[in-house]
């Protein structure tokens, strides 16, 4: 993990995060919908302030007669992958050819996908070959029944993205500054609208790395990167169409994505119709207590609003850190960013220092850290040592209780 990784994958999640909460701060409004919003759980088609219930087998009949479904997600809310799940095996009900494609993967492991629907992969195969946990940070599990179903009905899946050395290129130096060879054959995208701009410019405020105002070169990269990652995703998408489609065998083509590359037909779907791909359907997973706030015309064709979940106990602790693992065959993590009023910073922990050790064992790789951040008791004391510059230091966090 490369602290470039690191800054491609903030900025997945952020986006991910911003488009699941809608920006409900930035909406005049929102605080009085919400509170006079009765969101009905399960399907919804937005109408006024509270949406309307629509009948499952009404959205999957008119997903399945599109040509491409988009589904959204966080990708960190499990409910949300079960969501996708479950309309993956509606859609396959009613059109039983169907493609599946994904997000999470960049376009040069199709191969190990196509090895694992033809049934040649196990599942730590398929992770491995797919550099799961170099390409994406969030938990295999969550994914992992949407891959299951592709390989049980032979459905065929599809690496939508591009390499995230691509898009950090594009971010740190433009598009055009990328010589042609090195874009892995995606064009030039569509030009964002004003309001996918606005979206986009409060993801870059947001963004650890993000400097300057609407009108500085950071952002105009900020935003060709961004751009360049939902074309990448459409023309993968559009290309599987049209391949069908000349070959008599018209698919419906599907595509897992955060929610933030669909919100009200911006991202992935603007460029789907520059392609001349008109009939994309998007579908969006809303949480209960969200579900007012979003209901805002042209978010998407439908909504899921998913019921509230039983609370845990206690969340697991959290240090407010982001790591990366540093090179070299001995290994070691490295504090990237501390996160303002967290136990991180409160303890004393600054961007740059090298962890030695955690609760008295090496630290060698992040996810190994992590781990065992989660695993301690609330409320106990969890020792670290570590280097900053020429200096070995001792620090002890104090865990909050339950």
């Amino acid at each position: 993990m490369t602290r470039d990784r690191n800054r491609w994958l903030l900025f997945c999640s952020l986006l991910a995060v911003v488009g699941a909460l809608g920006l409900a701060l930035l909406l005049p409004g929102s605080a009085a919908r919400s509170a006079a919003c009765a969101a009905p759980v399960g399907w919804v088609r937005i109408a006024g302030a509270n949406g309307e219930s629509v009948a499952a087998n009404e959205v999957l009949a008119r997903a399945a007669a599109a040509d491409v479904v988009l589904l959204g997600e966080q990708h960190d809310d499990e409910d949300h992958h079960r969501w996708q799940a479950q309309v993956l095996a509606g859609l396959h009900a009613l059109r039983p050819q169907l493609v599946v494609g994904f997000e999470m993967f960049p376009r040069r492991v199709q191969p190990a996908l196509d090895r694992w629907v033809a049934g040649e992969l196990s599942v730590p195969a398929l992770l491995a070959q797919t550099a799961w946990e170099e390409n994406w940070s969030f938990p295999a599990a969550f994914y992992l029944p949407l891959f299951e179903f592709a390989r049980i009905n032979r459905l065929p899946m599809l690496a939508l993205n591009v390499d995230s050395r691509l898009t950090r290129a594009i971010g740190d130096k433009g598009w055009d500054a990328v010589p042609e060879n090195e874009r892995e054959g995606v064009g030039r995208a569509a030009p964002a609208s004003a309001a996918y701009r606005d979206f986009l410019f409060s993801v870059y405020g947001e963004h650890a790395h993000g400097q300057g105002g609407r009108e500085s070169s950071g952002f105009r990269r900020f935003v060709e990167a961004q751009l360049n990652w939902d074309r990448a995703m459409a023309e993968a998408l559009a290309a599987r169409l049209a391949s069908g489609q000349r070959e008599g065998r018209a698919a419906l083509v599907v595509g897992v994505m955060g929610s933030g590359h669909l919100r009200h037909g911006h991202g992935v779907p603007h460029q789907l119709r520059s392609l001349g791909v008109e009939r994309v359907v998007t579908l969006l997973p809303v949480a209960s207590s969200e579900a007012c706030r979003e209901m805002q015309p042209g978010l998407a064709d439908a909504l899921f609003v998913l019921p509230q979940k039983p609370a845990l106990p206690a969340l697991p602790p959290r240090l407010g850190v982001q790591l990366e693992d540093t090179a070299g065959a001995a290994g070691g993590v490295r504090v990237q960013a501390v996160t303002a009023g967290s136990l991180a910073e409160k303890s004393g922990l600054m961007a740059g220092d090298q962890l030695l050790e955690v609760a008295g064992r090496p630290a060698l790789k992040a996810a190994a850290v992590i781990a065992t951040v989660r695993a301690a008791a609330p409320g106990t004391w969890l020792p670290l040592r570590l280097r900053r510059g020429e200096t070995t230091l001792e620090i002890v966090v104090r865990l909050p209780p339950e």
